[in-house]
């Protein structure tokens, strides 16, 4: 049987509600420890808790750690797959941050609950079980970091969180799942042309992330310079385009050197340079703003965060964008 590293982090799924005031909070022992036996006959699982966090408390600190300790393990361990239980809220930019950042092809899994562990139909055991089906699967090599939950297998790339409290909540917008779980058979029936890595040892870059709206001006940039960031994203309108009256202080913020990305609000498409008016997509590429091929705006922050610690070139970082 294959050697497959589990990793718990905290979230929901290793959580307990209060059944007096229907809170939710995390309890003394990770009642997911009580399945780690059961998943004895799908592979050689070793268990570790690395922290207990809600996933709203997660940030690039803890995605390092998971990314040093997965390659540590692959290293001195030699385990063969890894499954990492996450909360839901930020679990799309953790998985993420690991594919683009761990440097190895072994399956790397990522799962979730919706479902506190004492509620009637708790999601967490099943899904960490489906996990390790997938991470244990041959055919899950090589297709970069997987997001497994209610019986479908997801990008890290692609995948996000659509609903607040559906069990159905991650989907992949436009590009559908990578394959599913079955009570018998792990199924892909496509997998990414591009797996893109980048080997860093450290995070130190702070970028922000914004939305645009109608009537957005340039105030929100010209605070936003009080801070000092290393790189903005936008997820701007439609395919591209921003309200006029940020154009001036975009202008600014490129020529002082400050990396500007362009996301777009909607689900579906990625942004072009069409538009030919004030704040149109074809003036704000002329202008240096970078464009990124269909990531949504955590992921393309976290994607910047990690390339700026490789260049701060502009032409290499838009090249980086349109994979």
């Amino acid at each position: 049987m294959k050697k497959i590293l589990i990793i718990h982090t905290g979230g929901t799924i290793a959580m307990m509600e209060d059944k007096e005031t229907g809170a939710v909070e995390q309890d003394q022992q990770n009642p997911l420890l009580l399945h780690t036996d059961s998943l004895a006959a799908i592979a050689n699982v070793m268990v570790e808790e690395l922290f207990q966090l809600p996933s709203p408390h997660i940030t690039e600190k803890e995605m390092l750690m998971l990314k040093k300790k997965i390659e540590t393990s692959i290293k001195e361990d030699k385990i063969e797959g890894v499954v990492i239980t996450h909360g839901t809220d930020t679990l799309e930019e953790t998985a993420y941050f690991l594919d683009i950042t761990v440097q190895f092809d072994i399956p790397i899994v990522v799962t979730g609950a919706m479902r506190s562990s004492n509620e009637l139909g708790a999601d967490g055991p099943y899904n960490l079980i489906s996990a390790v089906r997938v991470a244990a699967s041959d055919s899950a090599f090589g297709k970069g970091v997987l997001v497994v939950l209610n019986d479908e297998i997801h990008t890290a790339k692609n995948v996000t969180k659509t609903h607040t409290s559906n069990i159905a909540t991650f989907q992949s917008p436009q590009y559908g799942p990578l394959g599913i779980v079955s009570k018998r058979d792990i199924t892909f029936h496509h997998m990414p042309t591009i797996r893109e890595t980048y080997d860093i040892e450290v995070v130190t870059k702070n970028v922000v992330l914004l939305k645009a709206y109608a009537g957005m001006d340039g105030s929100i940039l010209r605070a936003i310079q009080m801070i000092h960031p290393d790189g903005i994203v936008i997820e701007a309108l439609g395919q591209g385009n921003l309200p006029p009256t940020m154009v001036a202080e975009l202008k600014e913020l490129i020529e002082n050197g400050i990396p500007i990305v362009l996301v777009s609000r909607c689900f579906n498409g990625y942004v072009q340079d069409v538009y030919n008016y004030e704040g149109g997509g074809r003036q704000l590429k002329k202008l240096g703003v970078i464009f990124s091929n269909g990531l949504n705006g955590q992921k393309a922050r976290l994607k910047l965060l990690v390339t700026l610690e490789m260049t701060n070139d502009h032409d290499e970082l838009q090249e980086m964008f349109f994979k």
